[in-house]
């Protein structure tokens, strides 16, 4: 097998552990308070991370946690996180997820809009076209909207601002350092909502123990597959198959929560996934073209 060959299957097996890992939360959360669930997310999370710098012989608590991009790109995270799990909570999986499929495209447009990264017209109707799809999940204004479902939205909106400040970060700070200080976050976050709403804590069963712990290890393997994905292959191969998270979301949406979109949720859903995949392969191929000698010759089928 191809190098390619390998990081094409790595990303399908990461995305299919998202989806697994989106369900997990999505059952838990009939069963515990959000804030709660995601405090304890959190605290799990920042454990995992924290034991992964130890092996390299490196520190959580660093100066770098207080400089100014890693502050927001953490408070981006928590508004991401919480909306995006709210959202899971009290809407399907199938639109929340498909909803989710946007983050691509919001970066292309914060990215030119807050960066001046440059952006082609292709890439701007790609955008279009992908909120057009959101739109057609969302239906304003029918009786088949639901304002629950504008907290995805809201939760996109923050994961963008998330990556998008991720880019300022000095290179030399761990990227486990930026992930245990993000589900470290969720713990006093989780816990801030949980005394401002009143609710009292519950005390999981081991169904939903076990549930937590399979959405944070599942979710652990995820990106540990999608990470060794993009080290091995091109991008513009293993972009596209990102949106199969979609795909195996309404599948697991359909066989183990009973849940049937309508046809204008698919279509929706169909037109994100053609449209963002397009914008990440758009953007990875100008990358390349960027990364060639001015010299170089292109040849045919290149």
């Amino acid at each position: 097998m191809t190098d390619n060959s390998r990081a094409a299957l790595l990303m399908i097996l990461g995305m299919a552990l998202f989806a697994v890992e989106d369900l997990f939360l999505k059952l838990l959360s009939a069963h515990l308070p959000v804030p709660q669930m995601l405090a304890m997310f959190g605290a799990l999370g920042a454990l995992i991370f924290t034991a992964l710098l130890r092996r390299r012989g490196l520190r959580f608590w660093t100066r770098a946690l207080m400089m100014p991009a890693v502050i927001l790109r953490t408070l981006g995270e928590l508004i991401g996180g919480f909306c995006f799990v709210a959202a899971l909570a009290m809407t399907d999986l199938s639109s929340t997820s498909a909803i989710l499929q946007t983050l691509p495209l919001a970066l292309v447009m914060g990215g030119a809009v807050f960066l001046g990264e440059p952006v082609g017209w292709r890439r701007w109707l790609s955008v279009l076209l992908g909120f057009v799809g959101v739109l057609m999940i969302l239906r304003p204004g029918t009786e088949a909207f639901q304002p629950a479902s504008l907290l995805a939205v809201v939760g996109v909106a923050g994961l963008a601002m998330r990556d998008l400040i991720t880019r300022l970060v000095p290179a030399h700070v761990p990227s486990d350092q930026l992930s245990a200080a993000a589900y470290a976050m969720f713990v006093p976050g989780g816990v801030l909502l949980t005394l401002l709403g009143g609710q009292g804590l519950v005390i999981p069963a081991a169904a939903q123990t076990g549930q937590l712990l399979g959405a944070v290890l599942i979710g652990a393997a995820g990106y540990a597959a999608m990470l060794a994905s993009t080290r091995i292959g091109q991008v513009s191969v293993i972009a596209p198959f990102r949106y199969l998270r979609l795909v195996f979301a309404l599948i697991l949406a359909a066989l183990v929560l009973g849940e049937r979109p309508d046809g204008w949720t698919l279509a929706g859903a169909g037109v994100i996934a053609v449209a963002g995949a397009y914008a990440m392969w758009r953007e990875a191929v100008l990358g390349r073209r960027k990364r060639r000698p001015a010299d170089s010759v292109v040849r045919p089928g290149e």
